[in-house]
């Protein structure tokens, strides 16, 4: 981090050239120090899990000195202009092309590849999060599974699922995956990297050993989603389905309900004339006023590349999260080519933007961990494509508030997939926003008897310590407001209608 070893100098009047060497020698000491440090932590890994290490080390090296090169922000924002027309293709133009006689041949050249390397302790929940309920008691995994399941029975097709776990999901990952046996998908896993947190004086790895326990506990990190091309390839998993006959990976984050297999952009794909392959799509769907803050696409010395916020200058931050500028974002549905993938590790070639997160640890330790983002590699894939597909392809369960949507009558299920029902009228989704009383799931789950009629809710705000009773009915907009102290039970059977409901309502056996 060229800025860092600049504050470092800062002090040391000198010409230019001087100070160039002097920040050369900064950076050089600096990769010495932490060469060291890595190489004292691996002393003490033990068995085969010693190689493991040494080769997340070896990315960790790499990541570090990018990171001491980087000098301000990672673009230039004169030099930032819309994509052209025809690199972000509307969803109905790839979808008039029709669907092949043998849709089979296409998904045997499919594999499904799910993040799962987060935990759900945002949603106060332990271990992973694709181990949580989200509807009629599936977890985020029984509904993926069942997707590709389905897929693989309706076309005779043989379209594998791979997980990305983390160090932090993996154990509990594998034991829940026997029940899946006797399930018509082939399941793989492979690790994303361990990579350590840094001091964010010093620059120096936290960790003092390489155990993951104790005083351990927080000082590694898994390196953002981005690590999903070096870790597939040194998992040998990336080679083995090239080998099977596997072309293409559809990525998406296991908590993105929308993210189904899609038959039109496989077709669009695997349709392509060999010398015109595209090896990189990136589903994008319109931004509203709640994704102000998501990734955009841009054309930027003449490549497609996305520009996340972290990216922006200060003073563009507002131009940014314009939705009339900047009008699309990115859903983190990606389909890649496996051979482009392998291509790119071996010559070394995947280049993405550092995003150095900060943290603090217990004992107000400050520590930075850097990461990388998938869709960042997008500039580095030939003939990448933004595909601008309808929202209904963009539905993560982020909240409490999400789950809501997810668990009520807006939704059907059928096969694993979650679609808007029929019934409602309007396609958008309600806005809705439960409060602090329900953040954990399972105080969020002891408020509601049952999940209220949804089907014609535009916004709903619920605030402070209320339950609902059973069949309840939610219309227009609904303003749930108990204060501090009070409390409200909405009775069962309750029909809400562009209301506002305040003070303390209570309801009492007698």
């Amino acid at each position: 981090m060229s800025l860092y070893i600049e504050g470092l100098s800062k002090e040391l009047p000198s010409n230019s050239n001087e100070m160039a060497q002097f920040q050369e020698v900064m950076r050089q000491q600096l990769e010495s120090s932490m060469h060291a440090e890595l190489e004292k932590l691996l002393g003490t890994a033990k068995g085969a899990k010693a190689e493991v290490s040494k080769k997340d080390f070896e990315g960790f090296r790499k990541l570090f000195h990018r990171f001491l090169q980087v000098k301000g922000p990672s673009v230039e924002w004169s030099k930032i202009n819309r994509p052209p027309e025809d690199s972000i293709q509307p969803y109905d133009k790839i979808k008039a092309k029709g669907l092949p006689d043998n849709i089979a041949d296409s998904l045997n050249k499919l594999v499904v590849v799910k993040l799962n390397g987060g935990l759900g302790t945002s949603m106060g929940c332990k271990g992973p999060k694709s181990l949580i309920s989200v509807r009629n008691e599936n977890t985020f995994l029984d509904l993926t599974v069942k997707q590709i399941e389905h897929l693989n029975k309706t076309y005779n097709a043989d379209v594998p699922l791979v997980l990305m776990n983390s160090f932090n999901t993996d154990e509990d990952t594998k034991k829940i995956l026997q029940k899946y046996t006797h399930h018509r998908v082939k399941i793989h896993t492979f690790n994303q990297s361990r990579y350590p947190r840094i001091n964010k004086e010093s620059l120096l790895p936290v960790a003092k050993d390489m155990a993951m326990t104790g005083e351990n506990a927080d000082v590694w990190y898994p390196p953002g989603h981005g690590d999903i091309y070096a870790s597939f390839y040194n998992s040998g998993l990336l080679e083995q389905l090239i080998a099977e006959g596997k072309e293409y990976i559809f990525v998406s984050n296991i908590d993105n309900l929308g993210a189904t297999v899609d038959l039109y952009i496989l077709n669009h794909l695997v349709s392509q004339p060999n010398g015109k392959r595209c090896e990189f799509i990136m589903e994008v769907t319109d931004k509203t006023r709640a994704d102000v803050k998501g990734g955009t696409l841009i054309q930027y010395d003449g490549k497609l590349r996305l520009l996340e916020i972290a990216q922006v200058p200060k003073a563009h931050v507002d131009e940014f999260k314009s939705v009339s500028k900047f009008k699309i974002f990115n859903t983190n549905n990606l389909w890649i080519s496996l051979s482009a993938i392998k291509r790119l590790q071996e010559q070394n070639a995947m280049d993405m933007e550092i995003i150095v997160n900060p943290k603090t640890l217990d004992g107000d330790l400050n520590v930075i961990q850097l990461e990388t983002a998938v869709g960042a590699a997008i500039k580095c894939f030939d003939n990448a494509l933004g595909i601008n597909v309808p929202r209904s392809r963009f539905l993560p369960v982020k909240t409490t508030s999400d789950l809501l949507l997810v668990m009520s009558n807006l939704y059907s299920l059928e096969a694993g997939s979650l679609t808007m029902s029929e019934r409602r009228e309007f396609p958008t989704t309600p806005h809705v926003k439960l409060g602090s009383s329900f953040t954990k799931v399972q105080e969020y789950l002891t408020r509601f008897e049952s999940i209220p009629d949804m089907l014609e809710l535009d916004h709903l705000t619920v605030s402070g310590d209320v339950t609902f009773g059973k069949h309840v009915s939610l219309k227009g907009t609904v303003i749930i407001i108990a204060n501090h102290g009070d409390r409200i039970d909405i009775p069962a059977g309750s029909m809400l209608e562009n209301k506002i409901v305040s003070g303390n309502l209570r309801i009492l056996d007698h």
